[in-house]
């Protein structure tokens, strides 16, 4: 009969199904005296409306239309007058920027009878100073002292191309 037993005694309803679920919630107390800690608020995401900061991006890591200026008419004569890299006669045509990446400018001059001609100047976008012109501006001084967005543009591929990002 014992044999007939032990089958069974293995069968019956599931634990879960056994006791009854808790009606309300366990309720911890702190020990008295113990301070309690106060709730840390979500990590912030930028987005808008949160009051959680945006952040931003450095703006010599990409070359972007500059906003404030250069003009293109500006870089021309940079280039005819002090720069002396193109004589007055030259007609000149902007073909690419100014591009800004920090306080650097990349220019692309389409010039009648020429090669194409890079410029990179430097400074206040009213005042720039030459850093080079040429059918090469990988130079040493911008590999050293450019921002990324005008070495990538420039030494990276080569510039004269390249589709603004």
């Amino acid at each position: 009969m014992l044999l007939g037993a032990l089958p069974l005694a293995g069968c019956g309803a599931p634990p879960e199904l056994r006791y009854p679920a808790p009606t309300a919630a366990p309720t911890r107390t702190a020990a008295p005296g113990t301070p309690s800690a106060a709730p840390t608020p979500p990590p912030a995401t930028g987005l808008p409306g949160t009051g959680a900061a945006t952040p931003t991006v450095d703006p010599g890591l990409v070359a972007v239309p500059c906003p404030d200026g250069p003009s293109g008419a500006r870089i021309v004569d940079l280039v005819r007058g002090r720069g002396g890299v193109l004589p007055s006669g030259v007609r000149v045509r902007v073909r690419t920027g100014p591009l800004c990446a920090g306080d650097w400018h990349y220019t692309v001059l389409e010039v009648t009878g020429h090669e194409t001609l890079q410029v990179i100047t430097e400074g206040r976008p009213g005042a720039p100073r030459l850093v080079t012109a040429g059918t090469d501006v990988c130079t040493a001084e911008v590999r050293a002292a450019g921002p990324p967005g005008i070495r990538t543009r420039v030494c990276d591929t080569g510039g004269l191309d390249v589709p603004v990002a």
